[in-house]
């Protein structure tokens, strides 16, 4: 697939990169997604400099991720992404992962906002204006991510109090530390058994340094595969983040 609004970047799957399994770390995974993003934006002139002229800044709302694989170390990996039409405040991306061949190993979309950098409002998308040249009409994954709720009974996983390596320049908690938030909520006996097959996540509230969030995770039906996971903020009582992970045994 080869188009104007297409944006194409290299990674190598390093050693600070991977698990115990030497598989890519899906808190990695995100920030290779959140660096596609940013420079694929910097191309079509809405880059994080431009967007401070308007006093404004990216966020992510919410993504979904499927995996049929995920690359190991010192693998080489393309990260595709392109932008679908902006909403009235909502802007969708999409993302495959290729191996070196061109096989695709994973497949994510997501939905990203512009908030006030003061305020932390979020603006109309025609605040900025987009030079895209043209769109391309497929998707990653035939779906837009939605609302995710708990399907049985929430039990605090443990509690997490966040510091200075779990922001980022917005001043707030990195996207990518809430999948390791999530990731943690399971034993490493757990990690061993299972492997992630999908994803989804609502990043529903601002967390910033000295907040306590609470992980709570549902206790599933014995029949399903599907958790659901929820960081609720100690200091107001609300979810900063919902998330459902659906996983599968691990093969060999």
């Amino acid at each position: 697939m080869e188009h104007d609004s297409l944006y194409k970047k290299r990674f190598i799957i390093g050693i600070g990169d991977v698990d115990f399994t030497k598989a890519l770390k899906l808190s990695t995974l995100f920030d290779y997604f959140q660096d596609a993003a940013s420079y694929a934006a910097q191309r079509l002139g809405l880059g994080i400099d431009k967007l401070e002229k308007y006093s404004v800044t990216w966020v992510l709302l919410r993504m979904r991720v499927d995996i049929d694989r995920l690359p190991v170390w010192n693998e080489e990996i393309t990260v595709e992404t392109w932008p679908q039409p902006p909403k009235k405040i909502e802007f969708e991306r999409d993302f495959i992962v290729r191996d070196k061949d061109g096989n695709v190993l994973i497949r994510a979309v997501s939905t990203w906002a512009i908030i006030d950098i003061k305020t932390r409002e979020l603006q109309r998308a025609e605040l900025i204006s987009i030079e895209c040249p043209s769109y391309i009409s497929q998707r990653a994954i035939e779906c837009r991510p939605g609302k995710i709720k708990p399907c049985g009974q929430l039990e605090i996983a443990y509690k997490k109090t966040i510091g200075y390596s779990d922001i980022d320049f917005n001043g707030h908690l990195n996207n990518s530390r809430y999948i390791d938030y999530v990731m943690d909520c399971f034993p490493v006996e757990s990690h061993k058994k299972y492997r992630v097959k999908s994803i989804e996540i609502n990043y529903v509230n601002e967390a910033f340094p000295g907040d306590s969030l609470l992980l709570c995770k549902d206790i599933p039906a014995e029949d399903t595969n599907q958790i659901y996971i929820e960081g609720v903020n100690e200091k107001d009582g609300k979810p900063a983040f919902k998330t459902r992970v659906e996983v599968i045994e691990r093969q060999g």
